[in-house]
């Protein structure tokens, strides 16, 4: 569903007005798992019948988001960013989901982080005002929609990576070409290492960038950035190190003067698995010629899961700080037990991250009663397309017709695989669904 775009001088609406604007699109045959008696509803008509996900309706499997969760985590995130003095622009292509951004903008944070054009074309569809994209940008095509967006709306706020010369050339001509009114703010990204993944490799050669950028007319260069989830062999002392290589290069630029111009410096990192490294290093940043930005840009926390940043989390290092918890739970139904050893369930990859780690079983409830069980003896070994391979020991109980709740790893690629995703409560009362534009 599309958002409207203000026109002339009405105010812009709101992240959160927008996002509540989805509750009005129509059920049918798109989103999968939804009540086939829904067909036609709104998805707001739907949330406030407050169904329950097990006797509503619904159809398996069907994957659901814990509304206390969500709402556990997002706080616990606000909380943790103002403790430490640090801005927060959580990496959107985690959920790609308006809802989501709009609650995470309503708690404090700075803006939302992007990877690709597709995805702040999203975000300024759903009113975010200030974009930071992780990724050098030299798509021309998507540099000139972004003149447009920045001379349409004067207080649009958008900075993106610079990594190499050549890029910053692509930059300047694009919008040179497009004509764009101001210029785009840019931080040049120091890469994690030699093998990494992207940005400079040494500071000579950020200097190098730096000073394209002071000859292009349509860019300004506001900081530095990086991914310290890149580091090599990471560490905590290797990813501090890396992490003052990149204070040491914010403050080596600032007394060369090289943000002239700029408001405030920025000075960003901070993926899932280090941000408490990124709290204490930029907790040491030194006074500056200009107010520093530190920008942490962390995005999986808000549904956290049962795998993957389970054990990367930071929280396992401090947990004086809080933890995170995981919200997603897939229910599939047993459709075959061909044996006392194997079942299988239905849902496969079109449904279940499987990139990292395989589904976890968790819990049963029962297809004659509703009880609910430990899914004791129950592992999933495997996924095809449409079914999970389950193994179970002797002594499992478990039959056709009961359903199994899921433990996903990497929140990633779980959000991407569902359009509509309901938001439950601990009692299985749905109470929201949540839309994602993938």
């Amino acid at each position: 569903m599309a958002a409207e775009r203000p026109t002339g001088h009405t105010p812009a609406p709101s992240p959160a007005s927008l996002a509540a604007g989805l509750a009005d699109e129509r059920l049918d045959h798109r989103f999968k798992a939804l009540p086939p008696d829904a067909e036609g509803l709104t998805v707001g008509t739907l949330a406030a019948e407050r169904r329950n996900l097990f006797t509503g309706g619904f159809t398996t499997p069907v994957l659901a988001l814990s509304a206390e969760s969500v709402a556990h985590n997002l706080d616990l995130l606000e909380t943790y960013a103002e403790r430490h003095g640090l801005a927060f622009a959580p990496h959107g292509k985690t959920s790609m989901s308006p809802q989501l951004f709009a609650e995470q903008l309503g708690r404090g944070a700075w803006g939302i982080t992007a990877a690709v054009p597709h995805q702040a074309r999203v975000y300024r569809a759903y009113g975010i005002g200030r974009i930071f994209l992780a990724n050098e940008l030299v798509d021309a095509v998507a540099l000139r929609w972004l003149a447009g967006e920045m001379a349409a709306d004067p207080s649009f706020r958008f900075v993106c990576y610079v990594d190499s010369v050549r890029g910053v050339e692509l930059m300047e001509a694009a919008l040179g070409a497009a004509g764009a009114t101001r210029p785009v703010d840019v931080v040049v990204e120091l890469g994690a290492g030699e093998g990494a993944r992207t940005g400079v490799r040494t500071e000579t050669d950020c200097a190098a960038v730096a000073d394209a950028v002071a000859a292009a007319g349509s860019l300004r260069l506001v900081g530095v950035a990086g991914y310290e989830g890149e580091v090599p062999e990471a560490d905590p002392d290797r990813v501090r190190a890396w992490l003052r290589r990149l204070v040491a290069l914010a403050a080596g630029f600032d007394a060369d003067g090289r943000f002239a111009g700029a408001e405030e410096i920025v000075i960003s990192a901070g993926g899932s698995a280090w941000f408490d490294a990124v709290a204490d290093v930029f907790a040491e940043i030194p006074e500056l010629s200009l107010p520093v930005c530190k920008l942490l840009r962390s995005g999986a926390y808000v549904s956290h899961d049962d795998g993957h940043y389970k054990h990367l989390t930071p929280f396992n290092r401090v947990p004086e700080e809080g933890a995170l918890e995981p919200a997603f739970r897939l229910w599939a139904q047993v459709v075959s037990r061909p044996s006392g050893e194997q079942a299988f369930l239905n849902a496969g990859k079109r449904d279940a991250a499987y990139d990292l780690h395989l589904p976890e079983a968790q819990v049963i409830r029962s297809g004659r009663d509703g009880s609910v069980r430990p899914a004791a003896g129950v592992t999933v070994t495997g996924l095809s397309d449409q079914h999970t391979w389950v193994r179970t020991e002797e002594g499992a109980e478990l039959e056709v017709g009961d359903w199994v709740g899921m433990g996903l790893s990497h929140p990633c690629t779980s959000f991407d695989k569902w359009q509509l995703i309901p938001r439950v409560e601990a009692d299985g009362t749905v109470t929201d669904y949540i839309r994602t534009f993938f």
